[in-house]
């Protein structure tokens, strides 16, 4: 295994690391709106939507992927509501072939954000 870091990405607020290279697979802890020069949470759904997806993309680089090789994100929300709000946001990092996905509405999400992203991609 190796692990990925990159300043340009928000560190890991725990015993984590940012992202994991096992074999032909990174896998990239969730990503939630953090700014990474400020520190500051961004504010609403679409702020912190876009922020989760600069994060992740900055994350995947750093391990030598892009969101074209991610075969499966897993998106948490803090509410349902925001569903279409994502998806569409989300929507626009990505070509088709689309990853597969799952998404769920979570009680609460670290520092009480909107939403969470994680993420797997396929080195090779």
């Amino acid at each position: 295994m190796k692990e990925v870091f990159t300043n340009k990405a928000p560190a890991a607020i725990g015993p984590y690391s940012q992202a994991i290279i096992a074999g032909d697979f990174l896998y990239a802890s969730g990503a939630i709106g953090i700014n990474p020069e400020t520190g500051n949470v961004a504010e609403g759904i679409e702020k912190q939507t876009i922020q989760v997806m600069e994060n992740l993309r900055t994350v995947l680089m750093e391990g030598g992927a892009t969101f074209s090789q991610v075969v499966k994100f897993t998106i948490y929300l803090q509410s349902m509501d925001n569903f279409g709000t994502v998806n569409e946001i989300y929507g626009r990092y990505l070509k088709k072939p689309y990853p597969a996905r799952a998404t769920v509405e979570v009680s609460r999400l670290p520092k009480d954000v909107l939403v969470e992203i994680d993420a797997v991609a396929y080195l090779k």
